[in-house]
């Protein structure tokens, strides 16, 4: 269907009337306080009264029609503001009612007029009775009764949290919900909560508004006999009837709309959550039961046919219950039970497995225990995701390419605290992270211990302990390196990124680098892939070089060093030897960032004649005998921790062509050990040796 073209003075005044409908709530309150100081005319109070009863009768059809609590959010403050409308149209009634009174029955306007002569029919008493009586039935029946239901709702939906949370959990983990309707779970069963909350808290306006009423009513009536009599000169039956009739018209004006919306509370916190609004569940509840009705027809006959009852109304009501029982007994005849649960082929059909159960796997995960949610979801305000986000952003600008997202997800199989970083489905690490407390971290120079849960950094292994919030600037204050929850798992995860970059590394990370490459220099890019070198050598290059911890962000370098050698030469490590010394100065730069003196250890000459010769009988380094492999990582390893104890990096320089067997040979037992050829240094730096590999 076409759509309806509105004219264009039309369009602009919905536009303005829809950017205006935000004030509206701020107006109607300062309207609200100003009624209570300002006098208002009878003809503004017929209009106001009239407004009052619309809304309550607004307020209970919308609460009959909701099919769950929390489609009716802004009840408590429609409650609250309901109860200020009627508090001030009392106020200011009250006002015309004692000064305009001795005028006649109509002083105050029409409206409490005619529901002054309507309750009172010409007798004071009758209608000062059953005011009363209305006044106590919202008091104390529906009003009290609805608070109590929102009271205990309130109880049990805070109780019932944890358990909801863990449905929810469960179901994100089986696969039957994703993460968005697992957020909109969460999020409705915190609502649920508060909304109870909430109704407990504003139905105590209403009670409170049941009092006012039968006191403002009780101040009217003398106030307005006093004023009569004393200053307008009217006898006390003259004055009784005027101020009776307004002060009983202006109660009763008020409390039907405060019964009305009470009996809307009472609706909206006692019905049973079902996906039928409250009209259609008393219909098809109530009158299911053809035996109920036939039953209850043939007791109303037999009442009505007692001597001395009234015949025709039980005997009506009873032969309009027979005929809907009949109907109903005479419905399922007409309309067999099908036989649908005979025939369940169909569920075997769908149990079959087919292609679109085989899910991918994650490239980067972290799953979390029930404990750290808070952390990593965003309508509790989880600090972790933006870090993470942090992390690949740093990790792109830093290693060179874009690391893949971390799929995030609860796992109930882990501990409470626990957490679990994987890569490609495989775990590469994890530990416990306890949310709300703090992780202090001894970097080898504290003053004293404190109290807490004694563990280790996740990340670097560094000892450390798990201390309250409270204890977090005394920690500080004895050399500890505090940190909370979510920076222990950030840094956890930021240093296993950047330990598995080669990993991280796959042939599509590959081709986005290219294509960015291409968009500055797209001849240099068709020139070598895949004309010189294919994909998957360009791939293992960059991998080889990732592996050794060399950032690969100069791709126009790496890319004209293989444009230059690659036609010749297609061995990925003789390539990669070539690519580092083409990057030399950006690997030195990288492990030396200050200073034009390089402190690096060194090899021993006859440990490198040693290694020399081994290279040139076994080619890779296999023919070392055990006894010099162990002695060489021995000696590597103590010569690494000097270095570190005297706050310099762990460089070891060797001769080019020794320098691939030695990082291959050292990477496993010294990972954090970096090998350098001398072809990688730049002519301008100044080597000095602080340690030798082999002197012994």
């Amino acid at each position: 269907m076409d759509k309806i073209k509105l004219p264009p003075w039309l369009q602009g005044a919905l536009q303005k009337a829809a950017s205006a409908r935000g004030a509206a709530a701020p107006i109607l309150i300062i309207m609200l306080l100003a009624m209570m100081v300002l006098p208002l005319p009878p003809m503004a109070l017929d209009m106001l009264f009239s407004f009052n009863i619309a809304l309550s009768i607004i307020v209970l059809l919308t609460s009959l029609y909701t099919v769950k609590p929390l489609d009716f959010m802004a009840f408590p403050a429609i409650l609250l503001i309901s109860t200020m409308l009627r508090l001030s149209l009392n106020v200011a009634s009250t006002r015309v009612v004692l000064s305009e009174g001795h005028t006649g029955p109509d002083a105050a306007g029409k409206v409490i007029e005619s529901f002054g002569h309507f309750l009172i029919g010409g007798n004071f008493t009758v209608g000062v009775v059953v005011f009363i009586i209305l006044t106590i039935i919202n008091f104390t029946v529906v009003t009290k009764g609805a608070g109590r239901i929102a009271e205990v709702g309130a109880r049990f939906a805070l109780d019932a949290m944890p358990g909801k949370q863990m449905a929810i959990d469960a179901d994100l983990n089986a696969g039957l919900i994703g993460e968005q309707e697992a957020r909109r779970r969460r999020l409705e069963v915190g609502q649920e909560a508060e909304f109870y909350g909430a109704m407990d808290g504003a139905s105590k306006y209403v009670r409170g508004d049941a009092i006012a009423g039968i006191v403002i009513t009780l101040i009217n009536v003398i106030g307005g006999l006093l004023v009569g009599m004393l200053q307008h000169d009217m006898g006390f039956s003259e004055a009784m009837k005027n101020y009776t009739l307004l002060a009983i018209g202006d109660g009763l004006v008020a409390q039907i709309p405060s019964l009305v919306i009470s009996t809307a509370a009472g609706i909206i916190v006692s019905r049973v959550a079902s996906e039928q609004d409250i009209g259609s569940q008393v219909v098809q509840q109530l009158f299911a039961k053809p035996q109920v009705l036939a039953i209850t027809a043939g007791i109303l006959f037999s009442m009505g046919l007692i001597p001395g009852m009234p015949n025709l109304p039980f005997l009506l009501l009873g032969g309009m219950l027979g005929g809907a029982a009949w109907f109903l007994m005479r419905k399922p005849k007409a309309q067999p039970v099908e036989p649908e649960p005979e025939l369940p082929p169909a569920p075997i059909e769908s149990e079959e497995a087919s292609w679109q159960d085989i899910q991918p796997v994650d490239t980067l995960g972290l799953e979390v225990g029930y404990r750290l949610i808070p952390l990593v979801d965003r309508a509790q305000g989880g600090e972790l995701l933006k870090r993470i986000k942090g992390i690949r952003k740093k990790f792109a600008q830093e290693v060179g390419f874009l690391a893949p997202p971390v799929h995030i997800r609860d796992n109930l199989e882990l501990r409470p605290s626990a957490y679990r970083i994987t890569l490609k489905g495989v775990e590469i690490g994890g530990g416990e992270a306890h949310n709300g407390q703090f992780l202090a971290i001894n970097p080898g120079m504290v003053s004293g211990s404190l109290p807490g849960l004694v563990t280790s950094d996740p990340a670097f292994g560094l000892p450390a302990i798990w201390i309250d919030a409270s204890l977090r600037e005394q920690a500080q204050t004895m050399g500890y390196t505090v940190v909370d929850a979510g920076t222990v798992v950030a840094t956890h995860m930021n240093h296993l990124i950047t330990t598995h970059a080669a990993d991280l590394l796959g042939r599509l990370e590959v081709q986005q680098l290219l294509d960015h490459l291409a968009k500055e220099s797209p001849k240099l890019v068709e020139d070598l892939v895949p004309r010189v070198i294919p994909l998957t050598t360009l791939q293992k290059v960059l991998q080889n070089l990732l592996t050794e911890g060399v950032h690969i962000r100069d791709m126009h370098t790496i890319i004209e060093t293989l444009a230059e050698y690659a036609p010749g030469m297609h061995d990925p490590g003789e390539l990669t030897s070539l690519v580092r010394i083409a990057l030399g100065r950006a690997i030195v730069q990288q492990l030396f960032p200050q200073g034009q003196e390089l402190s690096v250890m060194a090899l021993d000459n006859r440990l490198e004649r040693l290694l020399m010769q081994a290279l040139q009988n076994g080619g890779d380094g296999v023919g070392l005998e055990p006894g010099l492999a162990d002695t060489i990582t021995q000696q590597a390893a103590l010569a690494a921790q000097q270095q570190e104890q005297m706050g310099l990096t762990p460089v070891l320089l060797a001769p080019a062509p020794l320098r691939m067997l030695l990082a291959r040979f050292l990477r496993r037992a010294l990972p954090q050990l970096r090998v350098l050829s001398h072809a990688e240094i730049p002519e301008n730096k100044t080597i000095r040796v602080t340690g030798l590999v082999g002197a012994s």
